[in-house]
């Protein structure tokens, strides 16, 4: 993964890329009517986890997904495409 992420890097498309750890070190916010809730980790209804990402500046969805066939994670898990979209206006 580490020389997958140099690769990105060389061709100019990485942006930033990190591993996360495991959801046993997360929390879970939430804060209804004022009130804060704090849920601590491991999350046992979770049935995927995220173990890191990388954000590329691509010009297409077909060049995001040829690179995602290209990352050695996908032999042995799911790699997830997303582009950027507006944030949540309420």
């Amino acid at each position: 993964m580490l020389r997958f992420g140099e690769d990105l890097k060389a061709r100019g498309l990485l942006i930033a890329s990190e591993s996360l750890q495991s959801d046993t070190e997360g929390v879970r916010v939430q804060v209804r009517d004022g009130k804060r809730t704090l849920i601590d980790g491991p999350f046992s209804e979770s049935k995927e986890m995220v173990g890191g990402f990388f954000l590329l500046d691509c010009e297409s969805r077909d060049q995001s997904v040829a690179i995602a066939c290209e990352c050695p994670a996908a032999e042995w898990a799911t790699v997830e495409v997303r582009a950027f979209g507006p944030c949540y206006q309420g």
